[in-house]
């Protein structure tokens, strides 16, 4: 891999990531704070692509006077690069030309860009949720007072405060009232469907999800990352995560439907 290869990846690279920070494709991956950062670092790319582009074609550029130009000390090796494109490259400047090659492993820097454009790959979903345990540990300390559920009935809530709540609350915070959680549908300890969201603390490399059982209305018959919205009061009944061993709190389930998945997929 030349210069030229080098800047002609880099521009690709830079596009993409620049065409997914420009659309919501970015928050499959990274949280929505991290769009600016995402923005420039992808306009870095390709500006420092372009420079190098400009670096590389500049002695093709040039008009014939600048090559004999005697105030111009370039044009000595100018008129060198011509004459050795005439005479022929001798066994020093072919082995000058490959000591600036780079590795050809830098050509797999296509792959990530090719995978933005073309394919596109979904955000964490049931699969990843079925490989990690949930995130809320014994270990975590969420001891704490809880504020006031949000004005409304059935109040608004996330997943995840849901389940600090109920597990590390014992659920006083959140009393008789109704609360509606949006999730997508996993496989549950029991093979039943629960109700589940990852978070993140950066990107999607550090999701971990956070599950929550259904009992009394819950849904049945459903596919895999369906997302729902459900509608329900606080029970104590939990279970426990076979994958790490740690508590599932449960919600009594009075009403469900179907949604569209969320702009951003994560909490």
């Amino acid at each position: 891999m030349n210069r030229m290869a080098q800047a002609c990846v880099m521009i690709f690279f830079g596009a993409a990531v620049l065409r997914a920070s420009v659309t919501d494709l970015y928050l499959r991956y990274v949280k929505e704070g991290l769009r600016p950062f995402l923005i420039a670092a992808s306009l870095l790319l390709i500006a420092a692509a372009v420079m190098t582009l400009w670096y590389e074609l500049r002695p093709y550029a040039d008009g014939p006077e600048d090559r004999n130009d005697p105030e111009d000390p370039a044009g000595g090796n100018r008129r060198q690069s011509a004459e050795q494109i005439t005479s022929g490259p001798t066994t020093e400047d072919v082995h000058d030309e490959h000591a600036h090659h780079e590795p050809r492993v830098a050509w797999l820097l296509l792959l990530p860009a090719l995978g933005l454009l073309l394919v596109s790959p979904p955000a964490l979903g049931s699969y990843a949720a079925g490989q990690a345990g949930t995130a809320l540990t014994a270990q975590q300390d969420y001891d704490y007072d809880y504020p006031p559920l949000p004005a409304g009935d059935p109040a608004t809530t996330t997943v995840f405060d849901y389940a600090a709540r109920a597990l590390f609350d014992k659920g006083q915070s959140i009393g008789t009232r109704r609360v509606q959680l949006t999730g997508f549908i996993t496989p549950g300890p029991d093979g039943q469907p629960i109700l589940a969201r990852m978070i993140l603390s950066c990107c999607a490399a550090d999701g971990r999800p956070v599950k929550l059982g259904m009992a009394g209305n819950a849904p049945t018959g459903l596919a895999n990352d369906t997302w729902i919205q459900v509608t329900g009061r606080y029970t104590d009944r939990v279970t426990r995560d076979p994958i790490n061993d740690e508590e599932i709190p449960y919600i009594d389930v009075e009403s469900w439907r179907q949604v569209t998945a969320p702009k951003d997929p994560y909490e």
